[in-house]
């Protein structure tokens, strides 16, 4: 057998003395021969450099930048928030596809403006601000605040987030979210971050982040045509904004660095139904949707609400039992989520939706009806694996596709579906957990440390 003494470290590595399984009458003659002498250096070199190349990478390894209070605090608020792993499967899953998750960070830090309160935290009054579906950029902030990347020293940043909240000013005739100040309010904070600190002027906004999370993102219109006309403001253009808008191809409202982000979806009211139906319990519905479908579309500047989509989905499905469609509003419609086997995520005004959030969070199979969508988070969310993607042209086939994947793989999407990694990457939770969407968007920031402008310190010893 190979024995090994106890490895010594020398200044010029590691020194590893072996004896060699041999024949006793033979040793004297093999030991002199040409061929043994070259076999045993050979191993012996192989050896040292294996346990000097380990040393090497295990001391240059990046430290966390987590602090273990932190990550402490982590594990109970987890505890509290998530649901246990349906399987260890699940859990080593992941594991294998997102090793050293606590190093993605890099050990970035993030500055977080004190702007005045006109910005964001007056707009606070009104509850709806900091829970309705564009509440995002209401949550990064919040998250942030108490975040281990955030510095109070701007001087160490990598990035410097920008808080102002544009998606609160409520419409007092229809409640939806109205943003015809939302470039006015935009700029104003440019003009005051920029006469108070030097950071914007240094970098000319390259490493500031800022939200956009409505219809068209950074366009900041909710209707498509008005928002391409403008497209993103100059004063914009060079920074990184996280959007909820996005599209495979060229599109005037990111044509700027962007992230794209989940819509928001409460975590509190996602927990609170899977404590009533399990995510595993019993599908009575076989396909869902709840929401606005036109019977008779009306055509608007040229386009149509959904590009008839939901109206075509209504037509062909209105009157099919195995569809349960719904297109008045109900509060507790996240409990028909929870009993549906597939949710129909069809195109509206612009390609995304919160429904595609609230499906994979309750366990509902996606049903992605709106071509050409980029969907938030790829690196940790597997699509293609936990949701169906269906071509707009092809809804009249909606029925048959749904009825060959229920009789083939819907348990295997399901699957990876109820994987709590997953529901936990679309949800902003507060205080941030690893994995959850707050820290996917500082894993994005991670990859473009190439746009920091932080000075390296100096240490003089």
């Amino acid at each position: 057998m190979l024995e090994t003494k106890k490895p010594l470290l020398r200044n010029s590595g590691f020194f590893v003395r072996m004896r060699l399984p041999h024949n006793a009458r033979n040793h004297r003659n093999l030991e002199k021969s040409f061929c043994y002498r070259c076999f045993k250096w050979i191993l012996w070199f192989s050896i040292s450099f294996y346990f000097f190349s380990s040393f090497l990478i295990t001391s240059n390894k990046p430290t966390p930048s987590l602090s273990r209070t932190t990550l402490s605090r982590f594990r109970e608020a987890r505890a509290l928030i998530e649901d246990p792993p349906l399987n260890s499967a699940a859990a080593l899953r992941h594991h294998l596809m997102n090793p050293n998750d606590s190093n993605k960070l890099k050990g970035m830090k993030v500055y977080v403006y004190d702007l005045p309160p006109k910005y964001n935290r007056d707009w606070l009054s009104n509850e709806r601000c900091s829970s309705h579906l564009f509440a995002a950029e209401v949550a990064i902030h919040r998250a942030l605040m108490s975040s281990e990347v955030r510095t109070l020293d701007p001087w160490e940043a990598d990035f410097f987030f920008v808080p102002v909240y544009v998606s609160c000013n409520f419409s007092k005739v229809n409640g939806f979210p109205a943003i015809g100040h939302a470039r006015s309010l935009m700029a104003s904070a440019v003009r005051h971050i920029s006469s108070q600190l030097p950071f914007w002027n240094r970098s000319r906004g390259s490493d500031h982040v800022f939200v956009a999370s409505h219809d068209f993102g950074s366009c900041f219109h909710t209707m498509e045509d008005m928002a391409m006309a403008d497209g993103v403001p100059e004063f914009l253009r060079n920074s990184i904004v996280l959007q909820t808008f996005g599209v495979k191809h060229k599109h005037p409202c990111q044509d700027v660095e962007n992230v794209v982000i989940p819509p928001y979806v409460s975590p509190e009211s996602v927990r609170a139904t899977l404590e009533k139906s399990p995510l595993d319990g019993r599908r009575d519905i076989f396909a869902f949707f709840r929401g606005k479908m036109e019977v008779h579309p009306k055509n608007i500047s040229g386009r149509f609400y959904s590009k008839r989509v939901r109206t075509m989905i209504w037509r062909r499905y209105g009157n099919d039992r195995r569809f349960y469609l719904k297109r008045h509003r109900f509060a507790g419609y996240q409990s028909e989520i929870v009993r549906s086997k597939f949710c129909l995520c069809p195109t509206g005004w612009a390609p995304w939706s919160p429904r595609l959030v609230e499906s994979v969070a309750l366990g509902c199979v996606p049903v992605i009806i709106a071509d050409g969508i980029r969907l938030p988070f790829p690196s940790a969310v597997p699509w293609a694996a936990i949701s169906l993607t269906v071509a707009e042209k092809d809804v009249d086939k909606l029925g048959k596709i749904l009825e060959h994947v229920a009789a083939t793989n819907l348990t295997a999407i399901q699957r990876n579906l109820w994987d709590p990694e997953v529901r936990k990457a679309l949800l902003f939770y507060d205080p941030i957990l690893e994995g959850d969407a707050t820290w996917q968007v500082l894993v994005a920031l991670s990859g473009k440390l190439d746009r920091s402008h932080k000075q390296p310190r100096v240490s003089i010893q």
